[in-house]
């Protein structure tokens, strides 16, 4: 059994973002953030069609002050992209953003300027077909979930590819679909495993070490993204059942959470200046008692504004603070784990 700091409760923080449809301040169908060594919080915003004009990378602080933005774009060019999924950062602070679109990744610094890429179609090392998930640990490996191939694959910082392992199946090892990464302090890789909906375990060169996603409390449908804290507990974004879930380090059920999201300091702000839309909302039903037809988790969370919906990832920062970014609702919730 793993020796570990016990459990209390995850607890509410606050809710960042706000929804915007042009450039500034607020979030466009965020999908993954990140941390820079300085403290500054970035995020990926991907976009839908309609505004993929918006694609980049938002810039900003703990205190919610807009920091300013880059990308060069919605494009096929150096530097730009089309699907972007999930993004990381080196010991240098240079970002590494993956295309699902594109099968590549892109690497840019913080000024925007645009470092490298590779990738190409193709289940060949170096190739790579859907990539998603991403994750860098210590020595400077980037691990990518390819969603297309059901495989991870090693990278070194400039694009060697140092190995691959995995296959389709839904056995130890076998993927179905596989989506976010996340690694523990002691290299371990974790997928989500999407369409087998369970969290697969593994050593930092991929031999199988466990996995995790049972009946009853603590099941998982088509979870999106993992994240393992200091003393071993996990956090799984569980994408198909629209909440939060909590496993301590042996993979035993913590704690449930669906939500609890308060107005952000950003739209505290916008009420402010825009009194109809503030008494606008006072007169809603945010909470509402649902007729039994919406009876599936993601019905229940379209209708209830305080509720996870759309939780695409979930990350912590160098305080141990929980994001979880909710690309439907173009925000983040921030939770952190007491520690008792």
């Amino acid at each position: 059994m793993t020796t570990a700091v016990a459990a209390g409760p995850v607890e509410y923080i606050k809710t960042i973002g706000l929804t915007t449809n042009q450039s500034g301040r607020g979030f466009t169908n965020p999908y993954d953030c990140a941390f820079t060594a300085d403290g500054r919080i970035l995020i990926l915003n991907r976009c839908d069609t309609v505004r993929a004009s918006l694609v980049r990378i938002g810039v900003m602080n703990w205190e919610e002050d807009y920091l300013g933005e880059f990308s060069r774009g919605y494009g096929r060019g150096d530097g730009q992209w089309i699907h972007p999924v999930a993004m990381a950062l080196d010991a240098n602070d240079v970002v590494y953003v993956t295309d699902e679109q594109q099968h590549r990744i892109t690497a840019l610094d913080l000024e925007g300027n645009f470092v490298r890429q590779w990738g190409e179609p193709g289940d060949g090392p170096g190739q790579m077909q859907g990539p998603s998930g991403l994750a860098i640990n210590g020595q400077g490996a980037l691990y990518v979930a390819e969603q297309g191939n059901n495989r991870i694959q090693r990278f070194t910082t400039t694009g060697e590819s140092l190995g691959v392992w995995g296959e389709a199946g839904d056995g130890p090892g076998q993927f179905n679909m596989p989506w976010g990464i996340g690694l523990d302090s002691n290299g371990n890789v974790y997928v989500a495993d999407w369409r087998n909906d369970r969290i697969q375990k593994f050593t930092p060169d991929g031999q199988f070490i466990d996995q995790y996603g049972s009946s009853g409390e603590g099941r998982l449908s088509r979870p999106s993204g993992v994240c393992v804290d200091a003393d071993g507990y996990m956090f799984v974004s569980d994408w198909g059942n629209e909440r939060l879930q909590v496993f301590d380090p042996d993979g035993a059920f913590v704690q449930t959470l669906r939500g609890q999201a308060t107005l952000s300091k950003w739209a505290q702000d916008f009420m402010s200046v825009n009194p109809d839309e503030r008494n606008t909302r006072e007169m809603s039903n945010l909470t509402p008692e649902l007729p039994p037809h919406f009876d599936t988790p993601y019905l229940i969370s379209s209708q209830t504004e305080p509720y996870f919906w759309g939780p695409v990832s979930v990350r912590l920062d160098s305080e141990g603070r929980l994001f979880v970014v909710e690309s439907n609702r173009h925000r983040i919730q921030v939770y952190q784990r007491r520690k008792d």
